[in-house]
């Protein structure tokens, strides 16, 4: 797989760059290169192809609303123990309808939401730099392709494509975000970051960002009043049912998930968060570079007014809205080419500079929602799973952006024919593009955080959910168990009772337990409290060796039984509660997978 994807690549590139010069006025074949790159994104996706642990405990969710039990972890318990709420109700949907396999749901579906980020980040581009083009000048399609072919290239879209997680969905609603505020819909944007919003909790930041954006627009007259007002009423009118009923059927206001997460010390978080983004920008040093560039570029290049080579300026500048010069000025700037109300662009029309402005600060904010997301990763302490989660969204924003600015700073810019060759300079564009998208393609394959991590991730994930079919089809039903890693255990195990250590699918824990290194914990509440049936102390699948130590805190009250995975040399150790354990370990033992073998005396 991993050389069909760089083959995938090297036939984008090729195609992209050679066919560039008629990707802008031929749609067929601007239609087969963004075809070519979807595949190009799909193979990037099916080289990982793990389903997270957080998406197994939501497929656990979706399937007891679909069985009727409401959306709880365990029958009978409400703890939010998600923070993906749109994604569950989508995956969950389907089956509580028409009985569709929940895990297969979610994988086809986080696919084809990545898939449409692709696309997404091309029309995002396009429109953006329309904003900024001269009136009766010739569309730029072919630079959205750009942006396509490096959004499909990222490695953290790539490494959720296929997961069964809400990540490739958040990516795709920040990015529709961008695209609604370009097409002035500030009702669709609220709508958009309201669903942004309840899909992942760092949707917070893009609906702050935007709405500080539409504000800003308002204040200088960019837009009315009515933008940043319809944009809130678009966002609430989901937002406050959403708050409403969380706090009625949960009884509070911040899910399990976050509470166990942000409740230690922000110095914590820090000495966490700040190692989590290094080794994100280390990783990922050709998008930063690119959108660092870019920024720059943006910032230096301050949009120009020039004069219309037409003969009635005042019609011209009638005709954009734009304030009419006074004659001497008309005349003065003729004869320079400039003038404050509008803006020659090598004499393929006029395009107002407010417009210009409009898609400058566009691209802006951006800018902004990336570096915000970085600060958001930075604040909570990062994430545990590989490929950097929470800043999956930052290389397409960057993609996009940085193709953007190209696109506006070059608006200017037309082409004329000549019988001569074309110049090297132009292609510079798709091979910028395609290099960085090359680069992107290779750290996903070779970092070892990335590919070795993701398929070590998938070996424990497997094993974990071997062993919770095990328990689930030996121990007696109603047993309850208590475990590091509650998705993965729940896969397979039918309706055991999981309780999760770290709190992320228990309240007490999340919300009065004891934090240390990021996580929420209260080992005397689960032993004595809870009093689990039995507990699985492993988080990482199976040991390459017999384990019969056990963990201090289950010291006492359980025993340690190892059992061997027949055929294989690995080995699992549980705690059955010491009043059980006789009884517990015979049931286990029945299982033809599994086989007892006492520890030495």
């Amino acid at each position: 797989m991993v050389y069909a994807v760089v083959v995938a690549w090297l036939v984008v590139a090729a195609v992209v760059v050679l066919t560039w010069h008629s990707l802008d006025a031929d749609r067929g074949r601007r239609a087969f290169v963004l075809i070519l790159t979807l595949g190009l994104s799909l193979l990037h996706q099916l080289l990982f192809a793990t389903v997270t642990e957080d998406a197994l405990v939501t497929f656990r969710y979706a399937q007891n609303i679909a069985d009727g039990n409401g959306p709880v972890f365990n029958p009978g318990e409400r703890v939010e123990g998600y923070t993906n709420f749109l994604w569950l109700v989508l995956i969950a949907l389907p089956r509580a309808a028409f009985g569709a396999d929940i895990r297969t749901t979610a994988v086809v579906l986080s696919v084809l939401a990545a898939l449409a980020c692709v696309l997404l980040s091309c029309f995002l581009v396009n429109r953006i730099v329309a904003a900024a083009r001269p009136e009766g000048a010739e569309p730029r399609p072919a630079i959205g392709v750009a942006a396509a072919v490096l959004t499909a290239s990222a490695g953290g879209l790539a490494v959720y494509g296929a997961s069964g997680s809400e990540v490739p969905l958040f990516v795709l609603l920040v990015l529709a975000v961008g695209y609604a505020l370009a097409a002035r819909r500030p009702v669709v944007a609220g709508v958009l970051v309201a669903f942004a919003v309840m899909t992942s909790p760092e949707g917070l930041v893009v609906a702050v960002l935007a709405g500080l954006w539409l504000v800003g627009a308002a204040v200088k007259e960019k837009h009315s009043w009515w933008a940043p007002v319809a944009y809130a009423l678009g966002a609430l009118v989901f937002l406050v049912p959403r708050l409403a009923w969380r706090a009625t059927f949960y009884q509070h206001f911040l899910p399990a998930p976050l509470a166990a997460k942000l409740g230690g010390p922000l110095g914590g978080h820090l000495a966490d968060g700040w190692p989590y983004l290094s080794g994100f920008a280390l990783a990922h040093q050709g998008f930063l570079l690119l959108g660092l560039v870019a920024a720059v570029a943006l910032l230096l290049r301050r949009p120009t007014a020039r004069l219309a080579e037409a003969p009635d300026v005042t019609a011209a500048a009638r005709g954009l809205g734009v304030a009419e010069p006074p004659v001497g000025t008309a005349r003065l700037a003729g004869a320079r080419g400039e003038t404050p109300g509008t803006t020659r662009l090598s004499g393929q029309g006029e395009t107002s500079v407010g417009t210009a402005i409009e898609a400058r600060a566009l691209l802006w904010l951006l800018f902004a929602i990336a570096a915000g997301l970085a600060a958001a990763a930075v604040l909570v302490g990062g994430d545990s799973g590989p490929s950097w989660r929470l800043l999956a969204p930052v290389p397409p924003l960057l993609a996009v952006a940085a193709v953007g600015v190209y696109g506006v700073l070059t608006a200017g810019v037309v082409d004329k024919p000549s019988p001569t060759p074309k110049p090297v300079a132009p292609r510079l564009v798709p091979v910028a593009a395609c290099g960085l998208a090359g680069i992107a393609v290779f750290v996903s394959v070779f970092s070892p955080e990335m590919l070795d991590r993701v398929r070590n991730w998938h070996a424990h994930g497997t094993e974990l959910a071997e062993i919770g079919g095990w328990l689930g089809d030996y121990l007696p039903p109603g047993s309850v168990v208590s475990g590091a890693a509650p998705g993965a255990l729940a896969a397979h195990g039918g309706q055991l009772l999981i309780i999760d250590v770290l709190g992320r699918t228990d309240d007490h824990i999340a919300r009065e337990g004891r934090h240390v290194d990021g996580v929420a914990i209260d080992y005397d509440y689960v032993v004595n409290g809870r009093r689990p049936t039995l507990a699985v102390p492993a988080d990482g699948g199976y040991d390459d060796r017999q384990h019969c130590a056990i963990d201090p805190v289950y010291a006492g009250k359980y025993e340690v039984a190892t059992f061997r995975r027949v055929g294989t040399p690995y080995w699992v150790s549980v705690y059955p509660r010491a009043e059980q354990a006789k009884s517990l370990v015979a049931d286990l033992d029945k299982g033809p997978d599994f086989r007892y073998v006492p520890c030495p005396s």
